[in-house]
């Protein structure tokens, strides 16, 4: 922690663009646009909290995350592979020797959280208070001396894409917790198990750890969920660029409200069909058994719950098989992979368009887009949870332009967001 004096001087003396480069795996010409944020971010610290202007800062950083393969395979213990890209929520934090954390976000204003309270408090469920208070309470728990401190963060992880800023926001809060008052006691994955927990138990989200694994950990992650309370994480190398690729998150500009059900749907569908074998999950069940008892599960479950857990049983396995052709630098047959698994959740899984839907179907237009513009190059799939929101996209370098531009004009200004693999996660810098 320094003065945020002397950080402003070595961020914009470049001193500090080492840093940069290694955090957001830029290229050294573009370290500087990433120091001058945090330029602005200290300016907004000692400007928001004046009585705390001359105090030790320090400062932190938590990427956003994409979803790369296993698509609805995590809430059936399957295995996924994630990845933080170079979007992130960044802050300036000091303590105010105070018992109240002072958290100030851009955009959205002040928030307090009394260090009195520690367990969830029923009307904060789905609010950024809920996950200040979650994550501070987690580490109080776990016995380390926590107390007040102020925070301003800026965030550029987009809301709504996909790219869980809500895993950059509870990876941000451990890592200023961590370095503040934990003396660097928790690893990467221990805060992403302290955001889920906050995230279940005081957002009232029931969400997996697939989101703030990729977030803290950073980097590419396969991640087996066999034993959901003692997941199996792996990082993975991967430099997009040295590839020759790019990765694009295209926003279909279509809404999510409404989707509740649509959702839900595909985890209960799956589970009725598990159920069908005696089990509460698809975990461990074969494509061979689901052939077995297709017409059973057809009689009692329906078509599209056979359909979706077929889907499921060849995505886990897909989402394996892509970890191993990175591990194996076989980027190729990654690509082959991730086309495969975008084509299962259009075929098997469903999650491209709401049922009876005939005037909305971005989604599908946008993968329409993306198979015609690449012509046979590179992958696409549908991003996330489906049914709207994004499309993502690998796509090699030499025809970016043309792919952005066309996109572009045929969805709307701005969609298409050029991202790239960042490889590393949570980070004090």
């Amino acid at each position: 922690m320094k003065s945020a004096n002397t950080f402003i001087n070595e961020l914009k003396n470049g001193e500090l663009n080492g840093r940069m480069t290694e955090i957001y795996g830029c290229h050294a010409d573009k370290a500087q646009e990433y120091a001058d944020r945090f330029v602005r971010v200290i300016k907004g610290f000692t400007d928001t909290f004046p009585e705390n202007a001359n105090a030790q800062i320090g400062l932190y950083s938590a990427p956003g995350r994409t979803e790369i393969g296993g698509n609805h395979t995590d809430h059936q213990y399957g295995c996924v592979l994630a990845a933080s890209v170079n979007l992130d929520a960044i802050a300036a934090a000091a303590p105010n020797g105070t018992d109240k954390i002072r958290f100030y976000s851009e955009g959205y204003g002040m928030i307090g959280a009394d260090l009195s309270v520690l367990e969830p408090v029923e009307s904060e469920k789905e609010s950024t208070l809920a996950l200040i208070r979650g994550m501070a309470a987690l580490a109080i728990k776990k016995g380390y001396p926590v107390k007040g401190f102020d925070v301003y963060c800026t965030s550029n992880v987009l809301g709504g894409s996909g790219l869980s800023s809500s895993a950059a926001f509870e990876t941000l809060l451990g890592v200023i917790l961590n370095d503040m008052y934990c003396e660097g006691a928790f690893d990467a994955v221990e805060i992403a198990k302290m955001g889920q927990i906050t995230e279940n138990q005081y957002f009232g989200k029931p969400s997996g750890l697939m989101d703030q694994s990729a977030s803290s950990v950073g980097g590419v992650v396969a991640i087996d969920f066999g034993d959901p309370e003692n997941p199996v994480v792996e990082k993975i190398n991967l430099d997009l660029d040295k590839e020759g690729y790019a990765l694009c998150i295209i926003d279909s500009k279509s809404s999510h409200a409404d989707l509740t059900d649509a959702y839900a749907g595909i985890p209960r569908e799956m589970k009725a069909v598990a159920a069908t074998f005696g089990q509460t999950h698809l975990r461990g069940i074969t494509k061979e058994q689901l052939i077995e008892r297709t017409a059973a599960i057809r009689k009692v479950c329906g078509d599209r719950a056979f359909l979706r857990s077929m889907h499921f049983v060849l995505d886990n396995e897909r989402a394996q098989n892509e970890a191993a052709a990175l591990k194996e630098g076989k980027f190729d047959k990654f690509l082959q992979i991730v086309k495969a698994s975008g084509e299962s959740s259009y075929m098997y899984l469903q999650n491209i368009s709401v049922e009876g839907a005939v005037d909305n179907q971005a989604v599908g237009v946008a993968l329409s887009l993306c198979d015609v513009l690449l012509d046979g190059r590179g992958a696409f799939r549908v991003h996330g949870g489906g049914f709207a929101g994004t499309v993502q996209a690998f796509v090699p370098l030499d025809m970016l332009d043309y792919f952005k531009t066309n996109i572009e004009n045929a969805i709307a200004p701005g969609c298409c967001h050029v991202l790239s693999i960042r490889p590393v996660g949570g980070a004090v810098v």
